[in-house]
């Protein structure tokens, strides 16, 4: 008898009752990432630090995770701190590491609850140890689930992803124990710092600016862009359904191209 599988909690409803998009199911995304982009001006048009933002975004990134779920993507990354945001002022950073630390503290159960994965994504270097140990422990923890996997990007930039890996390869490649010549688009993957990671299908980003910055630069090489101009603190699940609503209207082609000329007549 094959084991029962596991049961989990549902996400709580949205306050509005809004349900997701009935989309057919190869239209939606398997990995979703999301760049949480306007906490600091979201605080300042309203006179506060821009702290105030950042813990505002807390509740915008489980009502998120909560509109994934109901809708069906198995993959969601959440870009929480780039090797960019060292250069933030020293009380900005020390607000950070210690508000990641917290966050996790605080939702890891509820994400386990619903049956998320939690993985992390990014470099030690750096890092509080503290905020370390509780990444650490909200994988262990949820190492089990299958749901969802929410990767939480802390000290994560892809420039660096790359160059640690080709780091990798190189020490190997000197040790004797992989050929250059073995190396391929393929094989590189498993040299990053998640190999089962899928390719980012929908690259969603907030507050209106329009770039990747520097964000999972290797998996998102063919994802479809999704610009939204909500601040992340006034970003909830319906925010997310209308990019993927969006997302499921785009043709993806990967490079590839179909020949299908227009009868300049049929227009006339």
């Amino acid at each position: 008898m094959s084991p029962a599988a596991p049961v989990y909690d549902e996400p709580y409803d949205h306050p509005s009752g809004a349900r997701p998009p009935q989309l057919p199911r190869p239209t939606i995304p398997r990995h979703v990432a999301v760049v949480m982009d306007g906490n600091g001006r979201w605080a300042n048009q309203r006179g506060l630090p821009r702290t105030a933002g950042h813990e505002a975004g807390e509740a915008a990134l489980l009502d998120v995770v909560a509109g994934a779920l109901q809708i069906g993507v198995t993959h969601l990354s959440a870009y929480a701190f780039s090797t960019e945001n060292w250069k933030r002022s020293p009380e900005e950073v020390r607000f950070l590491m210690g508000f990641s630390r917290s966050v996790l503290r605080r939702q890891r159960d509820t994400l386990n609850a619903w049956g998320v994965r939690i993985v992390w994504i990014g470099r030690e270097q750096r890092l509080w140890s503290s905020v370390i140990k509780e990444l650490k422990e909200a994988e262990e923890l949820t190492r089990s689930n299958t749901r969802m996997t929410l990767y939480m990007c802390v000290n994560h930039g892809g420039r660096a992803e790359i160059v640690d890996g080709v780091r990798e390869i190189v020490a190997a490649a000197r040790a004797g124990r992989v050929s250059p010549r073995s190396i391929t688009e393929s094989s590189f993957r498993g040299w990053l710092n998640d190999p089962d990671m899928p390719d980012v299908d929908l690259f969603l980003r907030t507050s209106g600016e329009q770039r990747t910055s520097n964000f999972l630069l290797w998996e998102a090489a063919y994802a479809e862009l999704v610009f939204v101009p909500e601040l992340w603190p006034d970003v909830d699940r319906v925010v997310l359904w209308r990019a993927i609503t969006e997302y499921a209207r785009r043709d993806r082609r990967y490079g590839g191209a179909v020949d299908a000329p227009q009868d300049p007549a049929a227009g006339s």
